[in-house]
């Protein structure tokens, strides 16, 4: 009997989790997104578990640059429910994995007036964590109904497009 797809079972299921853990939507409507980086993460077995649950909250999160090291705060991922006695902290610091010119980076445009580090999104890509973060600058009330009216013009824009097409 050959298996299609190869790997073992827990393998394949693995591969079949499509699209993002955690979507910070708060953020990408408070906050104009300058650049995003792509970052690994420094986790316990059990934070991994819980996350493969699809249990986090994304929605306090930021990032800090310290001695050349970024740090992910303020992001609650919940105990494991079916751990004992070695569970983690839910809302410990988390090491962010990046280059070293890009921590430097971050820690310097960070460093400028108005501008923030915050996740976007968490996913797990060839089996590890990642986590989106995106350096950006906090809007305006005003700025977000303008963000809400130009989405709202471009999504009746594509309706009229599909109705005439």
């Amino acid at each position: 009997m050959v298996r299609s797809g190869g790997g073992t079972p827990r393998a394949q299921e693995r591969e079949r989790q499509p699209g993002p853990v955690a979507v910070n939507r708060s953020a990408l409507h408070d906050f104009s997104i300058e650049d995003r980086f792509e970052a690994g993460m420094v986790l316990t077995g059990t934070e991994v578990k819980s996350l493969r649950g699809g249990r986090v909250s994304l929605r306090e999160g930021f990032v800090r640059v310290t001695d050349g090291e970024a740090w992910l705060e303020g992001v609650h991922i919940p105990k494991y429910e079916h751990s004992t006695y070695d569970n983690h902290e839910p809302e410990r610091r988390r090491k962010l994995l990046l280059h070293k010119n890009q921590i430097r980076e971050l820690g310097q445009r960070s460093q400028a007036q108005g501008y923030t580090i915050v996740p976007l999104r968490l996913y797990f890509k060839d089996g590890r964590a990642k986590l989106e973060v995106a350096l950006a600058r906090g809007r305006r009330q005003f700025d977000k109904r303008q963000a809400i009216s130009e989405r709202d013009a471009r999504r009746e824009i594509a309706r009229e497009l599909r109705a005439r097409g």
